[in-house]
């Protein structure tokens, strides 16, 4: 392993050079500039078969129905393995008719094209069958990661008032039962048994039977390429989650950015890691896999080292998108134990969530013989913009270079209060998108002022500070606002500290992220307590266990120190960027709006 260097001069580190002695086959991009003059969305939509008579796009159709009708209907498209060693395999006819199953089982529940359809589980095949099932249907899919705490749920269910909410029995009972009354627009529980069967909870239907009883034939009605088919939510500094909405026709980016950024051919196996409550698991676990018709690997299990180096070796995975947390604690685990495994069918590898750091891509090289590709994209851009590409020389910490049809810039804000381009290289401002692409998000559901605040001077604003090299990779920087990156994640303070005010001890919080080498942040909360109180130890615990169970733990803060007071500036706002400061031994910056009484 070469000598750690300073991590804020990412581009000192040497370039990974790339040939053609690295390609196991030849990469669908291997001429980047020539492939970027000649692309159009035209010409991907191209690729796609739309619905017969010419009726339109439908995500269902291109990921499942077009394949089961065809050559590869017997072609393996998602393997299960179960955490206790259960394996399940479905081929694309199969999914086709159990995903018709739960299309007719919506239409027998009286639900219409529109209604939102909330998915609450882990990654289990019921999850992926309904949310497809879901789409054929044409009502929208709103996927909900299953280790929430039932207040994030309840606030994501009432945003998007959910009619139908497909979950298991022991999360129905843990976190949704004691929220129904507080949901009076939620018609349908469909809880899939702990074993999988069928259950008996009063208030809800068995997944189960219901799906035993709906029948196979199902068609796909006309579908607007425009119709609105995925609820993604995201975290923002104030306020609630922000609901994105992405439609049907998002599905030509998903397809395209597959064959370009993951590199898919017809024979891959690919295992993307992520849970489909994150938009990386529903684009790239879920879609873009099913519509370039190959063979996915969805493990139920939670991480462990020794389990993912055996899926790798048993399931001869050639395609493996995970995330910067995960590859830090391989590397935590030791290169010795990769090398008990045979891992020669690995042909690319690939990374996103947050910044993969340069150690990570050169340690991925020095193990496995290949480096990890890293990427970005965000929720609200639906599919992946920016990328390291398997032909590409890889420079260890860069996020890539955009995805042909992306126009990415870097853009600062002028005195007189517009927009201008910085084409200096190596200059920091925020990356910027011109909007156009198909999975651009088209809403945030129900706030529309919230909506055109992203767009500005003919761009989307990212809220991502970053910088452009002379050679055109584009390397991140950090967040512009103060949304916490923590394991892939984005987590907004504003829900943190909301849930903390519901204790009876706590007067005030403020929330951040700190720097941490493997999380890449952790949520860190400031408390003022209400006199009464004492900041022991014990109080400590007591807050922690209190945010975990409100919260879930991935939201919920890692650590929490009391403080006399939370700086807010005189309207009121909590300083954050304050409480970073202090906490990193920064510079204090502009305080002039602080309030000092």
């Amino acid at each position: 392993m070469r000598t750690k260097r300073d991590l804020d001069n990412s581009m000192a580190w040497e370039p990974i050079v790339k040939g053609t002695r690295d390609w196991a086959v030849a990469p669908n991009l291997t001429d980047y500039d020539q492939t970027r003059r000649t692309f159009s969305w035209d010409a991907a939509r191209g690729l796609l078969d739309g619905l017969p008579g010419n009726h339109g796009l439908n995500i269902a159709h291109e990921a499942v129905d077009r394949h089961a009708a065809g050559p590869r209907r017997e072609h393996l498209a998602i393997r299960w393995l179960g955490k206790n060693g259960e394996v399940e395999d479905y081929t694309y006819r199969q999914l086709g008719e159990l995903t018709n199953r739960f299309a007719n089982v919506l239409q027998g529940l009286g639900v219409t094209p529109g209604d939102r359809v909330y998915l609450l589980a882990g990654r289990i095949p019921e999850l992926y069958i309904a949310a497809l099932g879901t789409l054929k249907h044409r009502c929208v899919v709103s996927p909900l990661f299953s280790a929430f705490g039932p207040e994030p749920i309840r606030a994501r269910l009432s945003i998007g008032r959910a009619r139908v909410l497909v979950t298991t029995q022991s999360l129905y009972e843990r976190k949704v039962k004691a929220l129904r009354t507080l949901l009076p627009f939620l018609e349908h529980v469909l809880l899939v048994g702990d074993d999988h069967g069928p259950t008996e909870v009063p208030d809800t239907k068995s997944y189960r039977r219901l799906m035993d009883a709906a029948s196979g034939p199902y068609t796909i009605q006309p579908t607007n390429s425009e119709d609105i088919a995925l609820l993604h939510f995201t975290s923002g500094t104030t306020g609630t989650p922000k609901g994105a909405v992405h439609v049907h026709g998002a599905v030509v980016a998903h397809h395209i950015t597959g064959k370009l950024a993951l590199d898919f051919h017809d024979d891959d196996v690919f295992w993307c890691t992520a849970d489909p409550g994150w938009i990386t698991g529903s684009s790239y676990g879920i879609i873009a896999p099913l519509t370039n018709g190959i063979t996915s690997i969805v493990d139920e299990g939670d991480f462990d080292a020794e389990r993912w180096y055996g899926i790798l070796q048993s399931q001869k995975v050639t395609v493996w998108y995970s995330a910067p947390t995960a590859i830090r604690m391989l590397m935590k685990a030791g290169a010795g134990m990769a090398r008990n495994y045979d891992l020669r069918s690995l042909r690319f590898l690939s990374s996103v969530g947050e910044p993969l750091n340069p150690e990570a891509v050169v340690w991925s090289q020095e193990t496995f013989g290949r480096p990890f590709h890293d990427n970005w994209w965000q929720t609200e851009t639906g599919g992946i913009m920016i990328a390291n590409f398997a032909a590409m020389d890889i420079r260890p910490g860069s996020m890539g270079r955009p995805l042909p049809g992306i126009d990415a810039a870097i853009v600062r804000a002028t005195p007189e209060g517009s927009l201008e381009e910085i084409h200096e290289p190596d200059v920091q401002g925020e990356l910027a998108l011109r909007p156009g692409w198909p999975s651009m998000f088209r809403a945030y559901w129900g706030e529309p002022e919230r909506y055109q605040k992203c767009f500005a001077g003919g761009f989307y604003l990212t809220g991502d500070l970053a910088k452009k090299d002379r050679d055109g990779y584009f390397w991140f920087v950090g967040r512009k606002d103060d949304v916490i990156k923590t394991s892939g994640h984005l987590v907004g303070p504003f829900e943190v500290e909301s849930a903390l005010m519901e204790h009876k001890a706590v007067a005030e919080s403020g929330v951040i992220g700190k720097p941490d080498p493997m999380a890449f942040e952790i949520v860190k909360a400031f408390v003022v307590l209400h006199q009464g109180y004492e900041p022991t130890d014990a109080m400590k615990r007591e807050l922690l266990a209190f945010a975990r169970t409100r919260l879930g733990a991935v939201v919920a803060p890692k650590e929490i120190e009391f403080v006399s007071a939370v700086p807010k500036t005189r309207s009121g706002k909590i300083m954050r960027r304050l409480l970073k400061a202090r906490e990193l031994g920064l510079p204090e910056g502009d305080i002039s709006t602080l309030e000092t009484s």
